[in-house]
């Protein structure tokens, strides 16, 4: 379920040939987030008050921003225990939005347009989720999988069980069908009208960028919050 990777820059360096044309974007996605993340580190250990906004709009700020939006979600969703797993979850759209707006720019490939990608970073989640969830709940978690009454167990666990597994199923598709179709609608209308037309989509492809990385990371905050709730 992924499209033919077309001609990209990376893969016209010879001794990067043979690599997968994802993984190799996700690899590049991965060092350029770690470039930003040691200069904001450089910058912050030379600044005298780091806890002060930037008056201009900045990559720190749009960190900050961030941040503080998926802290808002978390805690309002969990309380301050919410508060825990905003790194993580930050951590989740950030990689998907910059592995998604790689595919705007001229002659890269979006990683997340190979659903392998996707399903790299859904399991990832479900692991992460459910260790939360024993983390928090101890060998008590898994009467989640069990209902509220123990004679109806045998019926709630295969559903839960199912439940559970379709999650990262349901979450690796939607992502790749969504920057699949937004990634092909983009190459189609630039080769037939190379003028104008395809402005529009790239604010189009900007929007469903970002709407998709967050959809991701909500989805993932509200797994985490269901596992870690104390009412099961």
């Amino acid at each position: 379920m992924s499209a033919k990777p077309p001609e990209t820059i990376l893969g016209h360096i010879t001794f990067l040939k043979g690599i997968p044309v994802h993984t190799l974007h996700s690899i590049l996605t991965g060092l350029i987030l770690s470039a930003i993340s040691i200069y904001l580190f450089i910058r912050l250990k030379r600044s005298e008050d780091y806890t002060m906004p930037d008056e201009k709009p900045s990559i720190k700020g749009f960190f900050e921003v961030v941040t503080e939006f998926f802290y808002n979600i978390l805690t309002g969703i969990v309380g301050e225990e919410g508060k825990k797993y905003v790194p993580f979850v930050t951590s989740i759209f950030i990689f998907i939005l910059f592995s998604n707006l790689l595919g705007l720019i001229p002659g890269f490939y979006p990683p997340t347009m190979n659903i392998n990608t996707n399903a790299g970073i859904a399991v990832f989640v479900f692991l992460a989720y459910n260790y939360f969830g024993f983390r928090a709940h101890g060998i008590s978690y898994l009467k989640q999988f069990l209902g509220p009454l123990p004679f109806l167990a045998f019926l709630f666990l295969p559903v839960e069980i199912i439940s559970h597994i379709f999650r990262p199923v349901s979450l690796s598709i939607r992502l790749f069908g969504n920057i699949f179709g937004d990634h092909t609608a983009l190459e189609t209308f630039t080769s037939l009208v190379p003028v104008l037309v395809p402005a529009v989509f790239m604010v189009l492809g900007l929007i469903v960028s970002i709407v998709q990385a967050f959809v991701f990371a909500l989805l993932s905050g509200i797994y985490i919050a269901l596992a870690i709730s104390h009412e099961h």
